[in-house]
């Protein structure tokens, strides 16, 4: 990039910022200064600013385009409902921003799993977990209250919750098997349509859609969650996956000591067998839990596959961290031992045989914290 292009960008991102802490500042009726850039996303800008008074507020913008809309959509609802996360000090629908409490810097759950101190990342494993199960009980009864707040900053977009994403990725995972050349099994068709149906209404609960590990603070009182820009409604079980997985849709995956995800599984089923008390049926429990993984599964392999012909970080700059083609080859060895959806089982056998057998890559790693 020209020297020109780089001021021309730093000056349009000074301006940017300016006029974030402008708005945030007449919503709050109180002067912003000292922003410092915490990081947001291709969506969003997110600023830790200074108040008049001696205090620290966070502001988060968003931009125009579709999907930052229907992530400014479900994060001021999805905050506004109460039940998690910082709270909202004020929503600009215009610009679109919200303005929080500051949770401060307190460590997240991956600045932990990435550290050195196994008792201390359990721990933060068993109160994520918890604290998740103990958010989806306390929701059941609050859907129609997210959904009103929905229509209050409603974009005009779908929420995750209504959209048929699963079923899109079962569409999108036979064009890819396709493409790779790969034999479709007898069944794989319906075996796909019957995982799709996982999202459904049997034991809906409040997530904020995106739990992974640096979405997670640890501070002195207790887990806080942020980042809502996916917050819906969906079945426990896609939430429970993380637990099992783990961590489903992430970057943070490494594997976990023998043993430990069944007991962060456990923790988070304790929390949702008082609302709903079919959860505590074995049976019940473990066909939700394989179907909602074989979901994940789709998932990652739609989202990675495309583009793991350069194997890659999964994250830009933390480290360490696996790549795609160590995550892919993982989720598909998990996923291969799903009996009951045997053509699915065997589209999975497939891929590690004929795509990452030619893979040089090594096993995906343990967690760091766990090393020793």
């Amino acid at each position: 990039m020209s020297e020109r292009r780089v001021l021309h960008s730093a000056l349009r991102q000074t301006a940017w910022v300016e006029s974030i802490l402008r708005a945030a500042g007449e919503l709050l009726d109180v002067e912003l200064s000292g922003p410092v850039d915490l990081g947001g996303s291709s969506r969003s800008t997110v600023l830790r600013c200074g108040t008049a008074g001696g205090g620290s507020v966070i502001v988060k913008a968003f931009t125009n385009e579709p999907e930052s809309l229907r992530a400014f959509t479900a994060e001021a609802a999805g905050l506004s409902l109460g039940i998690a996360g910082p709270k909202v000090l004020g929503v600009d629908p215009e610009v679109p921003l919200l303005v929080m409490a500051d949770l401060g810097s307190a460590p997240t759950l991956a600045d932990v799993l990435l550290g050195n101190d196994p008792a201390v990342a359990e721990s933060a494993l068993l109160a994520w977990a918890g604290g998740l199960g103990r958010l989806a009980a306390a929701s059941v009864h609050r859907r129609a209250d997210l959904t009103r707040l929905w229509s209050r900053y409603d974009k005009g977009l779908l929420s995750w919750g209504d959209e048929p994403w699963i079923a899109q990725r079962a569409t999108e995972l036979l064009a890819l098997l396709d493409e790779a050349g790969i034999a479709v099994p007898p069944g794989l068709g319906e075996e796909l349509a019957g995982i799709g149906t996982a999202g459904g209404e049997e034991y809906p609960a409040f997530t904020p859609g995106d739990t992974c590990p640096d979405n997670n603070l640890l501070t002195p009182e207790g887990l806080r969650l942020i980042d809502f820009e996916a917050a819906c409604y969906q079945s426990v079980f896609l939430t429970a996956a993380y637990c099992r997985m783990p961590f489903s849709s992430c970057w943070c995956v490494f594997t976990l000591p023998a043993g430990m995800a069944a007991e962060i599984e456990q923790a988070y089923r304790a929390e949702v067998v008082g609302v709903y008390p079919a959860l505590a049926e074995d049976e019940v429990w473990q066909a939700g839990m394989r179907q909602a993984t074989a979901v994940w599964t789709v998932d990652a392999t739609v989202r990675l596959l495309p583009r793991a012909a350069e194997d890659a970080p999964l994250h830009r700059t933390r480290r360490p961290v696996p790549t795609r083609r160590q995550v892919l080859r993982h989720r598909w060895e998990m996923a291969s031992a799903l009996e009951e959806y045997p053509a699915f089982a065997r589209t999975m056998r497939a891929l590690l045989r004929e795509v990452a057998g030619g893979w040089e890559v090594a096993p995906l790693p343990g967690y760091p914290a766990f090393a020793n």
